[in-house]
């Protein structure tokens, strides 16, 4: 006969896990509970031995953060946050997963639940994500830190599964750092060969260590990680010790550890495991407790992180302390970024332009713009793809962020644009008030659609900084000219997109998606390759209101003009020669619809007046969406087809945009 045995409080703390997991999973009738089930030693043995974190003070500073890019198990981390004493998840909580205005959603989410640090499910975008906060901390500890005393100290864990490492956009961010050395990341990957379709065995066979060594990261495996806690804790403290390369640690685990039936099965990877199985996962692990009861000696034992945390922070606001009294001047600037306020001033460096002034490409006055932000926001940071000279993206004030000087402002991507969207929510998701920008050519947000939507669902205050913004690119030919691209992004909720007309126009956008990006709200400015002019009447402060008079008539006018980036030159020159023919025309400049949007009935009224019906939309895009402000009696000119290769100019002429083609326009409207 068997001999009963007492659970260890190690085996307690572990199930513990694993069952709030499995009853939260069946009470919502929807879930993932298999790798909650299989991971959990791992999170245990993080969260208990290695992570300094304050339960009470989830904002704490100098705490590490912790991914779980597998976001599909965050039953997981909603246990972990209630059983280390988290105020945000009570064990009502956890017994409303999934259910509406719950604080335990169906995926993590960063603006619902204090103490998870990045919203992830997406697969891929976690450990991406986890990238930037990595190269956040990395950046503030090289720009704060002394010989005599550390500021900025704190780890990256992340906790992904196979299709994390099957989504591109992990490779990408794991390429970049690797060859950063971001030592202060640490991955544990979930190995558990098991996704929806079954068996990874049918599409993922490859060396995912062998693949990670390539990318130049410290590579460890545990090869039971379902029951050896000293061999997790030994690879944990192995990677603390590397300092010079991120580290990935394989933990080869059992989906559904402990369910005789499901157990290693795509069963238990998404749905609940049923009445009948949970009773029998019961038997198998021992655990004699009722649904949602975790037993007191485990529940203490989680608590302890309590007294743990506040004795972390006490001693770091110690460092702090004798930090602001040896360098007062740094400190200031450190808790000015920490508490998201931007220095006095600021605005002030904006540039303006008059009419006098030449005409340039408005990716040319965002670069006149960034470098002239840069030296009075020393939070502002950020790169391109690999297109730092086509975006002009580059800050003259700093040099780049690499392997050995990460005090620099200047981020080196590469070709990853995927990988780069999600390492600035990252980064504008660390809490250190950086300000993160990411740049590309317009039509490659296709690429990173995923992370700009991501930054817009979850309040980072990224700033998107896109050039080639049209057709009038040119000789490149349609698969770089964007024409559905601005209409798809202005589809993304939350997400403010802005085409400057000008010099002003671009410092007016800058204005405006810095004072968002303070705000956790994303920004994107799509500027021309093209050369345009000064304009009369543009304005700085004008762009705030996404939408306003730039040129009247005397009386009320006949017909209004509404342009947006590049086009609203042309609508002026157009407005002037249909005055010259007795016309009245008044001009509008949109560069905003979010913004127009955004204002009162009155301004709206004062702008697009609702008794003037013949309006001309002109943008060098489709014409979907812009039937809300010409109304059923105006009309567009747009293009509702894809580019051509040929110079810019030819392209604009043939596809319509021309003065005369605006002005028959405008006249066939009329009559």
């Amino acid at each position: 006969m068997a001999v009963a045995t007492t659970p260890s409080l190690e085996e307690l703390c572990v199930n513990s896990i694993r069952f709030l997991a499995v009853d939260a999973v069946e009470k919502a009738k929807s879930g993932h509970p298999g790798l909650p089930m299989g991971a959990a030693p791992m999170a245990f043995v993080l969260w208990d031995q290695f992570m300094r974190f304050n339960p009470k003070n989830p904002k704490w500073f100098n705490r590490d953060r912790f991914v779980l890019s597998a976001g599909h198990g965050c039953m997981l981390q909603y246990a972990l946050l209630y059983l280390t004493g988290y105020d945000s998840v009570t064990l009502d909580d956890i017994k409303q997963f999934r259910q509406w205005e719950s604080r335990t959603p169906g995926h993590p989410e960063n603006f619902e639940t204090e103490g998870v640090e990045v919203t992830t499910g997406p697969l891929g975008q976690g450990i991406a994500n986890a990238v930037g906060l990595a190269m956040a901390e990395a950046h503030m500890a090289a720009r704060f830190n002394k010989p005599d005393l550390t500021l900025v100290d704190h780890y990256t864990y992340v906790i992904l599964g196979d299709g994390c490492n099957m989504e591109g956009v992990s490779g990408e961010a794991c390429s970049l750092a690797g060859h950063l050395g971001l030592g202060k990341l640490i991955a544990l990957y979930d190995d558990n060969h098991i996704s929806i379709d079954g068996s990874t065995d049918v599409s993922f066979t490859e060396d995912v260590s062998k693949r990670f060594e390539a990318y130049g990261w410290h590579v460890l495996h545990v090869k039971d990680g379902n029951s050896d806690l000293k061999g997790l804790a030994d690879a944990i403290a192995e990677a603390k010790k590397v300092t010079d390369k991120p580290t990935m640690i394989k933990v080869t685990t059992t989906i559904g550890y402990g369910s005789p039936n499901k157990q290693n099965t795509a069963g238990v990877h998404g749905a609940p495991l049923g009445g009948d199985e949970i009773q029998l996962t019961r038997e198998a692990l021992g655990w004699t407790y009722d649904s949602f009861e975790v037993p007191d000696e485990a529940l203490g034992h989680f608590r302890k992180a309590v007294e743990r945390g506040a004795s972390y922070e006490a001693e770091w606001n110690e460092t702090l302390a004798q930090f602001k009294t040896k360098y007062p001047e740094e400190a200031a600037e450190f808790e000015r970024m920490v508490s998201g306020k931007l220095p006095e001033g600021w605005e002030k460096a904006l540039p303006t332009y008059t009419p006098e002034d030449k005409a340039i490409a408005t990716r040319k006055t965002s670069e006149v713009t960034l470098n002239a932000l840069a030296p009075v926001i020393p939070e502002l940071i950020g790169g391109s793809a690999d297109l730092t000279h086509s975006n002009l993206t580059y800050l003259k004030v700093s040099d780049s962020f690499q392997k050995g000087n990460y005090g620099g402002r200047n981020l080196r991507f590469g070709v990853r644009e995927h990988g780069m969207g999600a390492i600035c929510n990252g980064m504008a998701l660390h809490g250190s008030g950086l300000i993160p920008y990411g740049a590309t050519f317009l039509v490659f947000t296709d690429y990173m659609r995923a992370a700009i939507r991501i930054s817009a669902l979850s309040q980072c205050g990224v700033i998107w900084v896109m050039t080639h913004d049209s057709i009038a690119l040119g000789e490149d030919g349609p698969t770089h000219q964007p024409v559905e691209t601005i209409a798809s992004l202005r589809a993304i909720p939350q997400l403010t997109v802005i085409r400057p007309a000008d010099g002003n126009e671009t410092s007016g956008a800058y204005k405006v998606a810095i004072e968002l990006a303070n705000q956790h709200r994303p920004t994107l400015m799509a500027f021309s390759r093209q050369n345009l002019p000064q304009l009369k009447g543009s304005s700085i402060d004008a762009v705030a209101k996404g939408a306003y008079v730039l040129s009247d008539s005397e009386g009320t006018p006949d017909l209004i003009l509404i342009g947006t980036g590049s086009e609203v030159p042309l609508c002026v020159d157009a407005a002037a020669k249909l005055a010259a023919d007795g016309v009245k025309v008044r001009v509008v400049s949109m560069p905003s619809w979010e913004l127009f949007d955004a204002q009162d009935a009155a301004y709206k009224e004062s702008v697009l007046p609702k008794a003037v019906t013949k309006r001309l939309a002109v943008e060098a895009g489709i014409s979907m969406g812009w039937c809300k402000y010409v109304g059923g009696e105006g009309a567009t000119v747009c293009i509702d087809r894809f580019g051509a290769s040929a110079p810019g100019g030819v392209c604009m002429e043939k596809f319509g945009f021309t003065v005369d083609n605006v002005v028959a326009q405008a006249k066939a409207l009329l009559s």
